[in-house]
């Protein structure tokens, strides 16, 4: 079984990895800013569901696989009193950001959609953990946002990088704080048909 991540997320990546898994990955090329404006009424969890598929419709259209395959896409949102947040637009908008955010808590969603190649039989979920933020200064706000760490990352921090100091704490799946769930995904691949372990890509015993 072949895996294919529509995401150029590194720490997706490196999460599969970490995991045992080696998707080969093509990104999608959606226009996400112009997905999600069409979506102005809907949650951030349903903004994040409706993206995610749609990376992995455009992955899965342009792939030749005759043999199966499965296609991942993802994309997570910071929730924060009602409002979404993806990745800012700029250092500006990062500061603003986690001003707005530190010393309180937020929501992080993420969608998962695995479409199954030939046939396209697909599988969707969203996976929603807790984050409590630190309340850090602005000292450290500024030197953060110099990192360009958050610029990359929705909601503008991370926990298995530099901005893992800043987050005190998680509710849930920590690894869909990074930006996929395994668990989640492995629940979705089981119900295509496909069993976790078969697809580590190197088995050994410790």
């Amino acid at each position: 079984m072949r895996m294919v991540l529509a995401s150029g997320s590194p720490a997706r990546l490196a999460t599969l990895r970490a995991a045992g898994l080696d998707p080969a990955v093509l990104t999608s090329g959606i226009d996400e800013d112009a997905v999600a404006a069409t979506l102005a009424d809907a949650t951030p969890a349903r903004v994040a569901a409706v993206l995610s598929a749609a990376k992995c419709a455009a992955v899965a259209a342009v792939l030749h696989a005759p043999a199966p395959t499965l296609v991942v896409g993802c994309d997570s949102l910071l929730e924060l009193d009602g409002a979404r947040y993806g990745k800012p637009a700029d250092a500006d908008e990062a500061v603003v950001l986690w001003r707005r955010m530190r010393g309180r808590t937020g929501v992080l969603h993420t969608g998962h959609c695995v479409r199954l190649l030939p046939g396209g039989d697909e599988r969707q979920a969203v996976a929603s953990t807790t984050v409590h933020f630190a309340d850090v200064s602005d000292a450290e706000v500024e030197a953060y946002v110099r990192s360009r760490e958050p610029l990359a990352v929705a909601g503008a921090f991370t926990v298995d990088g530099l901005g893992g100091a800043y987050v005190r704490g998680v509710e849930g799946d920590p690894h869909n704080v990074v930006g996929i769930s395994l668990p989640l995904l492995r629940d979705l691949i089981a119900d295509l048909g496909t069993v976790w372990h078969t697809l580590w890509a190197h088995r050994g015993s410790r």
